[in-house]
C-alpha cells in the first residue's frame, strides 16, 4: 500500500508539471494585461509596473522564474492586489471555501444516498418517480438561477436568511451557500445511488443473504449498500476538490470571500499569478482526493489491492 501511494505522488509531480505549464501559457494568449485599466496608465508608469514585475522580460524566463519560486512555496504577488501575497490571499479565503465545500459535500453525500436507497428499494413506484424528478431538478437547475431564488424567497421575503456576506463564519451564513452548492450535488448523488444500489439489490450475493435469513435491514445496510457505494466514492472524489477549492458563481452572488471569488476577480483583472495560484491549488487537491478514493476503494472492497 505504501508503495503504491509513493508511486501515485511521484506520478503527481509530471502532472502537475504539464499543468502549471500549460496554465502559464494559455493565460498569457489572452489579450489585455494586468496594468491594462480601463482609463489606462500613462506609458511610464506602466513600463515601471511590469520591471517591478519581471512581465518586460522574455516569456521563457518569466517561466522559469515562476518555477522557481513555485518549487520554494512562492506564489508570487498579486498584480491587482498589491498589498498582498497570493499566498496571503489563499491563507485568507481557503478556510472559508474549505469550509462551505466540505459542508456541501456532507449534504449531498447523506441526502442524496438516501434518497437513492430510497428510490432503487421503491423501483418503478411513487417513492422512486418523486427521487428522479427531484434529481432532475436539481441537475438541471444551475446554481446562478438557485442563488438568487434562496435570496428572493428566505432572505428578502421571509427574512430567515442574510442575503450575502460572510459574518465572521456565523452559521446563518452558510446555510444559503451551502445549499445551493449542495443541491446539484445532492441530484447527482442521488441518481448514482439508485442505479448502483438496484444493481447490488440483484447480485448473486444479496440473494445468498436472504437465503440465510438475514434480516431486510442488513441485507440492504451491510451488504448491499457496501457494494452500492463504490460509484458515490469514485465521484465524490473530484466533486470534492471542486467544492473544497470554492464555488466560483456560489461566492460571487453571496459575496463570500473565498478563493472562487478571488479567482473571477483575477481572471477578469489579469492577475496572472493570482489565476495560477487558484490553478495549482485546484490540481493539487484535485491529485490528493483522487489518491484517497483509490485508498477507499481497498477499504470498501476486499477484492481491490494495491500490493
Amino acid at each position: 500500500m505504501l508503495l503504491y501511494v509513493f508511486r501515485r505522488l511521484l506520478t503527481a509531480i509530471p502532472t502537475l508539471f504539464v499543468i502549471v505549464t500549460l496554465a502559464f501559457f494559455l493565460i498569457r494568449v489572452a489579450p489585455g494585461g494586468p496594468f491594462n485599466q480601463e482609463r489606462g496608465l500613462s506609458p511610464e508608469i506602466k513600463a515601471n509596473l511590469e520591471a517591478q514585475f519581471g512581465l518586460n522580460d522574455p516569456l521563457w524566463q518569466q517561466y522559469l522564474n515562476y518555477l522557481n519560486n513555485l518549487l520554494h512555496g512562492n506564489f508570487g504577488p498579486s498584480y491587482n492586489l498589491p498589498d498582498f501575497t497570493v499566498g496571503e490571499l489563499f491563507a485568507k479565503g481557503l478556510p472559508i471555501s474549505i469550509q462551505l465545500g466540505a459542508s456541501a459535500l456532507l449534504l449531498a453525500l447523506i441526502v442524496g444516498s438516501i434518497l437513492g436507497v430510497i428510490a432503487a428499494l421503491n423501483q418503478n413506484r411513487l417513492g422512486d418517480y418523486t427521487v428522479i424528478a427531484i434529481a432532475t431538478a436539481g441537475s438541471t437547475i444551475p446554481t446562478f438561477v438557485i442563488a438568487p431564488i434562496i435570496q428572493l424567497v428566505f432572505g428578502l421575503t421571509w427574512m430567515l436568511l442574510p442575503v450575502g456576506g460572510w459574518g465572521n463564519g456565523a452559521l446563518i451564513n452558510k446555510v444559503g451557500p451551502v445549499i445551493t452548492l449542495a443541491l446539484p450535488q445532492i441530484a447527482i448523488v442521488a441518481r448514482l445511488m439508485r442505479g448502483s444500489m438496484i444493481e447490488s439489490m440483484r447480485s448473486h450475493h444479496i440473494r445468498t443473504a436472504r437465503a440465510l435469513g438475514l434480516s431486510e435491514w442488513s441485507v440492504v445496510v451491510r451488504h448491499a449498500f457496501r457494494g452500492a457505494v463504490l460509484p458515490i466514492v469514485s465521484y465524490a472524489g473530484p466533486a470534492a476538490a471542486a467544492l473544497l477549492t470554492g464555488s466560483i458563481v456560489v461566492e460571487t452572488i453571496f459575496s463570500i470571500p473565498g478563493v472562487g471569488r478571488y479567482f473571477v476577480d483575477a481572471a477578469l483583472n489579469r492577475d496572472y499569478t493570482l489565476v495560477m495560484g487558484t490553478v495549482v491549488v485546484i490540481a493539487i487537491f484535485t491529485i490528493v482526493f483522487n489518491l484517497i478514493v483509490d485508498l477507499l476503494y481497498a477499504v470498501i472492497d476486499p477484492r481491490v489491492r494495491y500490493d
